[in-house]
């Protein structure tokens, strides 16, 4: 069970009509899980963390996962069963934290495909089903109306970001290193920056799987056992993604071709994460004003050899979310909750600052539950 968090934060308008308990679910492109996490919030201001949980995917569905990216596959049965442990993971949540209200349910979904240029993103996750399910309200299909309105559809968490950061000093960077990794830029003035910087875990995932058949590069023991190549990472730099102006996204394989198929095991993995931090120091030239800190959310915040390569590139103060308080494991999943309520009160999940819609948008469909479920402690 991931640690519970307290972070309470009351800037905003102090004229909410209504607190809610919400729950967000977040599957993330690393394959990894499902993490649950509880919030009290307004949708605005007030955000008061509660407990969270992460549940594993076994390896069978986590192969099954993978075998629909790119919407190829058995596409259904897939999004069936990822649905069933969504609410799988809602029961068990229930019965670890059995005096919990729940008023709404977050799902984010999976990503299997995400071509913002093409005005579509898929993730799979069945709505209607959860609801049924669980006997709860449930909001999903978050990034749909976003891309439809000629957004990027992601990232979707800066407006959470900034929600929680209100108290910290600015300028500021929140840095996601998931699959795919993101950073928030929070200015003095509250003023928001969002977009994707290229890879984060997966294309390492990808290389000790293909190499060990594990599932990640743990505590970064592979890429300390090796050496980085400095050209593959140079090249790799030369993506024209990099000079794009942001508000941009990625889809989990864009760099898909990148991988270091001439260099040793150890060598490769070392590379890979190498291109990780040069890739994220290559979005500070796009910041409205530099950072002196960088806290990091999202798996790669767990990798020391990362860590110390976003150190050493950034020359800046980098950290785990831990240390200002917060749950660097449930942190996605709580904006998808704060999300929630935002979709339900007809609030914006985007800006034109975050993925480049021309208005600010609200956004997610709401799946109102067949049989209402009271969970009230």
């Amino acid at each position: 069970m991931a640690a519970s968090s307290n972070i309470s934060v009351e800037t905003g308008p102090q004229h909410s009509p209504r607190l809610w308990h919400a729950l967000g679910l977040m599957s993330g492109t690393s394959l990894d899980g499902i993490d649950t996490a509880l919030i009290e919030t307004d949708g605005e201001g007030r955000v008061v963390s509660g407990p969270s949980l992460t549940i594993p995917y076994s390896g069978a569905f986590r192969e099954a996962l993978r075998s629909v990216l790119g919407g190829v596959g058995p596409v259904t049965e897939v999004e069936g069963e990822l649905t069933r442990l969504h609410a799988e993971a809602v029961e068990q949540f229930v019965a670890t934290h059995p005096k919990t209200r729940i008023d709404i349910v977050g799902m984010h979904g999976h990503t299997i495909v995400h071509r913002p240029t093409e005005r579509h993103t898929w993730q799979l996750g069945d709505g209607a089903l959860l609801a049924q399910l669980l006997g709860l309200d449930v909001v999903a299909d978050f990034r749909s109306a976003d891309v439809a309105a000629g957004g990027e559809g992601a990232p979707l968490a800066p407006l959470f970001h900034a929600a929680v950061a209100a108290a910290l000093p600015k300028p500021l960077a929140i840095l996601n290193i998931g699959g795919v990794a993101n950073v928030t830029w929070i200015g003095k003035g509250a003023e928001i920056l969002a977009f994707d910087t290229g890879p984060g875990n997966a294309l390492l995932d990808d290389w000790v799987r293909q190499h060990t058949g594990e599932a990640a590069d743990i505590d970064g023991a592979f890429a300390r056992s090796g050496r980085y190549s400095t050209a593959h990472v140079a090249r790799f730099l030369t993506f024209p993604f990099f000079e794009v102006a942001p508000p941009k996204s990625l889809d989990r394989d864009d760099f898909r071709n990148v991988a270091p198929n001439d260099l040793s095991f150890e060598d490769g993995a070392a590379t890979l994460t190498e291109m990780t931090a040069a890739a994220v120091a290559a979005a500070v030239p796009h910041f409205p004003a530099s950072v002196p800190q960088w806290l990091v959310c999202g798996g790669g915040r767990r990798n020391p050899v990362l860590m110390e390569a976003l150190r050493r590139r950034l020359d800046a103060l980098v950290r785990p979310v831990e240390e200002v308080g917060w749950d660097g494991d449930a942190l996605e999943a709580h904006a998808f909750a704060y999300l929630s309520v935002r979709s339900v009160r007809g609030l914006p999940l985007s800006l034109p600052t975050t993925t480049g819609v021309a208005r600010p948008i609200s956004g997610g469909r709401l799946f109102p539950a067949p049989r209402r479920r009271e969970l009230n402690g």
